[in-house]
């Protein structure tokens, strides 16, 4: 079992407009821009970050703002829904927030005792808030008040036509199954980070997911440093799994697995963490360059379309 996994460090996904998935996640949210960056792949494209004050592990959605990017299917084989915590009591707060901002598929409801209220997001993502009692992750307080803001992440929810061999993977993982609800059936990291719930979906009607802007691209989770990820790494190869080399990601460094069902996971180190180019007071201000491509700045900056804060 990976004792060294303790819940999710990030989730990153898709958007076809820059300027809507900034303004959706700053200014509906209330979340922080923590980076502003490009795609390790594809540098004329933003890599957009939001988290808490400090960009904590467990708490950072990360976006591809791909312009024009055509809309994914939902279905089988990815992130159904990602889960926010926010304190107990406050979802009427964020009820009236979101209709009054014109947030889609807004609907209510309970699962696992806790109260949901799940949304849409620009490009149809699929979100839930969840009420957590005595969560003790501050949240950022900026458009939205810190004892109404979002924490960081509850979980995700996977949706599969077959969950047994993911459920196996979970349990090496250092997750266990907690409760079940229907075709739900919930796992979590004991004493974990906060960001320690993944809830899968069992949907054997569905057809398979098709990637494309509001889809979520990976899952990452969250080990201390990175001789905590070598020996993740080598417990996985050694169990099978296919495993990349480790890449450094400049604010993490990181390896991937495609998981049964065909979901991305990544293993990402709390380390070095996003103040490593960038004062903690001015997080997410200035455009950052991976070093690989320092030399074509002046060409990126011509190809991204410009973003207001």
């Amino acid at each position: 079992m990976l004792h060294q996994i303790r819940g999710l460090h990030h989730v990153t996904s898709m958007a076809a407009h820059a300027q809507t998935n900034n303004d959706f996640f700053t200014r509906t949210l209330g979340l922080r821009r923590v980076k502003k960056t490009v795609n390790f792949d594809a540098p004329e494209v933003y890599h957009l970050y939001y988290g808490d004050e400090r960009g904590t592990p467990g708490s950072v959605m990360t976006y591809f703002p791909f312009p024009h990017m055509a809309p994914g299917r939902a279905g089988t084989g990815e992130v159904g829904a990602t889960q926010f915590a926010v304190a107990k009591g406050s979802l009427g707060f964020w009820r009236d927030r979101l209709a009054g901002l014109g947030v889609a598929g807004l609907t209510e409801s309970t699962g696992f005792g806790e109260a949901r209220l799940a949304f849409k997001g620009p490009d149809r993502d699929g979100f839930e808030l969840i009420e957590v009692e005595d969560d003790p992750r501050p949240a950022f307080a900026g458009p939205v008040a810190a004892d109404q803001g979002i924490k960081g992440f509850r979980g995700v929810s996977i949706r599969l036509r077959d969950t047994g061999a993911m459920a196996e993977l979970l349990r090496f993982m250092n997750y266990e199954e907690v409760d079940r609800q229907g075709n739900l059936t919930r796992f979590a990291v004991q004493g974990g980070n906060g960001a320690d719930i993944v809830e899968l979906e069992t949907l054997p009607g569905l057809t398979g997911a098709r990637l494309g802007a509001g889809s979520v691209h990976h899952v990452a989770f969250a080990v201390d440093n990175r001789a905590a990820q070598a020996e993740v790494r080598k417990a996985l190869l050694d169990t099978g799994w296919q495993v990349t080399p480790v890449i450094d990601r400049d604010y993490f460094w990181a390896i991937y697995f495609r998981t049964p069902g065909g979901v991305l996971f990544e293993v990402a180190t709390n380390e070095p963490g996003f103040d490593r180019d960038e004062d903690s007071a001015h997080l997410g201000e200035a455009l950052k360059i991976p070093a690989q491509h320092a030399h074509l700045r002046a060409e990126i900056e011509r190809l991204l379309p410009p973003l207001k804060d």
